[in-house]
């Protein structure tokens, strides 16, 4: 890592440091989140605190009683979520791996939150597609956080169980500017193009993206309202 690059990333990192302390209190179950998935090696890429914040927020000014999460991990970022929902609220998150559903499990009994968040262990797609048959009630805010080949499915699949007013956010959508270099094409980036792509053109929603910089480097949100 060149010295100018470095200093950038110790910059954002001492911006975070600044943000979560005026603005995210200490909170036992949301560091117990973190912990436990730190010393069950689960793969550090949950939300920032922050942007746990910012995301419960955008749940809460939508007024969300039903939420749709596509990628538990260890459950940090479904407890944010949840945190969000009125009395009567739900959030139902979807978890392909076995590992992190336990790990996600504990941390959300943890959290006193077992009543009103449901986990389901399984590929996120089959799981969305059952949602469909059984004509569940449309979701008011869906939050994509998970393998990035898969976007574009979660995507079409989230505009079947949604309504006029959901709102579909999604994570990592940047890749630190790889989303629109050429030379990179990987089967990740593939899938956040071709989403990208999907949201642009789709008529039903109006949709931006906005980048981020933080400790985790250069990535993005990009966050859809559901119109027609």
């Amino acid at each position: 890592m060149n010295l100018a690059r470095w200093i950038s990333i110790n910059k954002w990192a001492s911006v975070d440091n600044y943000i979560n302390n005026l603005f995210v209190p200490q909170d036992s179950a949301l560091e117990h989140a973190l912990q436990t998935s730190a010393k069950a090696n689960l793969p550090p890429v949950n939300v920032t605190p922050y942007q746990g914040k910012f995301l419960q927020l955008l749940a809460q000014m939508r007024g969300a009683r039903n939420i749709l999460e596509i990628g538990t991990l260890g459950g940090y970022g479904s407890i944010w979520l949840a945190r969000a929902l009125p009395e009567g609220g739900r959030l139902a998150t979807l978890e392909a791996d076995t590992r992190h559903a336990e790990i996600a499990r504990e941390n959300i009994c943890f959290a006193g939150l077992a009543n009103i968040i449901e986990l389901h262990l399984g590929l996120a797609t089959k799981t969305m597609q059952l949602f469909i048959t059984e004509k569940r009630e449309p979701f008011d805010f869906i939050f994509i956080d998970a393998d990035k080949e898969s976007y574009p499915q979660y995507f079409e699949l989230g505009l079947k169980l949604s309504r006029i007013g959901t709102c579909i956010v999604a994570d990592n959508v940047i890749r630190e500017g790889a989303v629109n270099n050429p030379r990179q094409n990987g089967p990740e980036i593939r899938g956040i193009r071709r989403f990208m792509e999907l949201l642009a053109a789709e008529s039903r929603v109006t949709a931006t993206a906005i980048q981020t910089v933080n400790r985790k480097r250069h990535d993005g949100f990009a966050i859809a309202l559901v119109t027609s």
